[in-house]
C-alpha cells in the first residue's frame, strides 16, 4: 500500500475566485519507491489549526489578540491552538508524487476567531498545521484496493501574514464586514433613518460622535 507523505510549498491569493480563498501548493509523494503503485484517486480530508504559540509577539498588541488570549501578560497559559477550517478534496491520479492545488475559503467575519487572529497580525508569519486523512484508491498485483490514509500525516507551514491581508484588500478593499445581531440592525436601521443619514457610515459615525459627547458630559 502506498506511504503516502504531505507538504505544503507555496500559497498564493487564488485569481479571479467569487470569494476569498487561498491556494496551497500540496505535494503528495508516496515514500513506498521499491514498489510504487499508482493512485487512482484520493478522498482526502484536511484539518487546518493555527499554532498561535510557535511565533514571537514582541511589539504586537492587537484587540484581536487581546479578545482572543485576554491581556498580553497571560498569553503564555491563554495562547492555545485554533481550529482554523476543515476542507474535503478529491486528488486525481498519480504515480510516485503530484502536486495538488488546495484551495481554502478565507472568512472576513470578525466573529470567527481565525479571522480575529490574521487580522491582528500586520507582519510575519501565521504558522499553521495541516493534518490529514481519508482514504486513497490505488493499482497493486491484485487489482484496485482501498486504504485509509494514516492520522498520524501532517504538515506545517508558515502563512506569511501579508498574504491574507492581500487577499482581503482585493475582495473588501478599504472595507471590512460586521456581523450583528437582526434587532440590533435594525435598531440601527431606525436610527439612521430618523437622523436622515444616507449611508451606514455616517449613521455609524453619528453614534459614536455622540457617544463621545456622553462621556465627556460623565
Amino acid at each position: 500500500m502506498p506511504d503516502l507523505s504531505f507538504q505544503i510549498e507555496s500559497v498564493q491569493p487564488a485569481q479571479f475566485a467569487a470569494v476569498p480563498q487561498l491556494l496551497f501548493q500540496l505535494r503528495i509523494r508516496d515514500g513506498e519507491t521499491a514498489a510504487m503503485a499508482t493512485v487512482q484517486s484520493l478522498s482526502l480530508n484536511v484539518q487546518i489549526r493555527i499554532e498561535p504559540t510557535r511565533r514571537g509577539y514582541q511589539g504586537v498588541d492587537a484587540p484581536g489578540l487581546r479578545d482572543l488570549f485576554g491581556d498580553p501578560l497571560r498569553w503564555g497559559a491563554t495562547m492555545r491552538s485554533l481550529l482554523w477550517t476543515h476542507v474535503t478534496c478529491v486528488v486525481p491520479a498519480f504515480t510516485g508524487e503530484t502536486i495538488f492545488d488546495l484551495s481554502i475559503p478565507c472568512s472576513f467575519d470578525f466573529n470567527v476567531a481565525a479571522t480575529k487572529y490574521f487580522a491582528s497580525l500586520e507582519a510575519g508569519d501565521i504558522p499553521l498545521c495541516f493534518l490529514f486523512s481519508g482514504t486513497m484508491f490505488y493499482q497493486s498485483a491484485r487489482g484496485l484496493q482501498a486504504g485509509q490514509i494514516s492520522w498520524e500525516k501532517e504538515a506545517v507551514f508558515r502563512l506569511p501574514a501579508e498574504t491574507w491581508h492581500e487577499l482581503m484588500r482585493r475582495h473588501f478593499p478599504d472595507a471590512v464586514w460586521l456581523n450583528i445581531p437582526r434587532d440590533l440592525f435594525a435598531e440601527l436601521q431606525e436610527f439612521k433613518n430618523r437622523q436622515g443619514l444616507p449611508s451606514w457610515d455616517q449613521a455609524l459615525a453619528r453614534l459614536l460622535t455622540q457617544a463621545d459627547r456622553n462621556e465627556v458630559r460623565t
